[in-house]
């Protein structure tokens, strides 16, 4: 839930998976594999290499009509080796299963783009090994907060999530000012809305969260241009006590406006509605009053994005947020 994300206490060890026959990945089943894997197997395949991991509930809500035909396929992919699956250990109940790129998945994306995989630099102990990681909750949680982002797009048709970038992709494109949490891009007909985000989780001093203002702010003035900084906080207590301390710092910056920052607490969304990012939970860090707004509102538009996939110095451009049309739940409930 985004609301009430696992701690990463929760997940101490991954729960050992059913035992399944599953196929070798050879050159014969990669010739099966290019009748068999459909647009929607391909952009779940992009998707695992750019963010590590995604639970079977983020890809079913995105991708599939129902989360029962989400689970047949993705038991499918894994059969055929194309994505690997683990579920952690949790004290009550049952954590969702989390799904992982595996070599057949790892190939097919490589020849796609006409690269061998020791290219990519994909190693399959790297992409399992996520199960033991610490960072394991804070990483799901920032694709959940994404994720719901995405759902939102589909439901309303406002807009559309333009970009997603993972916290690897920016620390390799921003590693020696800042490491965001995440870069996204909001396409409102036309007109684009980027922004950096800081997905906190409630575990580090609030003196470290505020620190990293000062590599944002030489961001901005290192490329001239002005993005957007959100804070997902836990409660709205700790996001009261992060925004004195961050209105401070803000404000002894070189350029403060260069670096504009909204805050949002994730119990105040409502319960009894879709939880999104998108709701109306933002509040600015130099507003004048305590009104929330939605996340639009607190996003300034540009008419064209500051940069493109192309742009990128990275093997693999980004993968599109947004799932093939045909397969959205939105498109096939209309």
């Amino acid at each position: 839930m985004l609301a009430a994300p696992t701690p990463q206490r929760r997940h101490r060890a991954p729960n050992p998976a059913r035992p399944a026959p599953r196929v070798a990945n050879s050159a014969a089943h990669q010739a099966v594999l290019s009748t068999r894997l459909t647009p929607r197997d391909r952009w779940i395949i992009s998707m695992l290499w750019e963010h590590r991991v995604l639970t079977s509930e983020q890809i079913t809500s995105v991708a599939f009509p129902s989360y029962r035909s989400g689970r047949q396929r993705l038991r499918e992919l894994y059969l055929w080796s194309v994505v690997d699956r683990f579920q952690p250990f949790t004290p009550t109940g049952s954590a969702p299963m989390h799904y992982v790129l595996a070599p057949a998945g790892a190939a097919a994306l490589a020849a796609q783009h006409g690269f061998e995989v020791k290219e990519l630099g994909y190693r399959h102990d790297r992409a399992v090994g996520i199960a033991h990681s610490l960072r394991l909750a804070h990483t799901v949680g920032v694709n959940e907060w994404f994720v719901r982002l995405i759902a939102d797009a589909q439901r309303g048709g406002a807009f559309t999530v333009d970009a997603w970038w993972s916290e690897v992709r920016c620390a390799r494109l921003f590693g020696d000012l800042t490491r965001p949490d995440g870069y996204g891009r909001l396409d409102r007909g036309g007109a684009h809305a980027e922004f950096f985000l800081e997905f906190d989780l409630g575990t580090e001093p609030l003196t470290k969260v505020v620190a990293k203002l000062v590599g944002y702010s030489a961001l901005a003035e290192s490329t001239g241009i002005s993005t957007p900084l959100l804070f997902w906080f836990p409660t709205a207590r700790r996001e009261a006590n992060a925004r004195k301390q961050l209105l401070a710092a803000w404000r002894g910056l070189d350029n403060p406006d260069a670096v504009p920052i909204a805050t949002a607490a994730a119990n105040l969304l409502d319960p009894s509605d879709e939880q999104s990012p998108a709701n109306a939970v933002w509040l600015a860090l130099n507003a004048h009053s305590s009104n929330r707004s939605w996340l639009h509102e607190v996003l300034p538009t540009c008419p064209r994005p500051a940069a493109s996939a192309t742009d990128l110095p990275v093997v693999l451009p980004p993968p599109d947020p947004m799932p093939p049309l045909a397969s959205r739940p939105a498109a096939a409930a209309r």
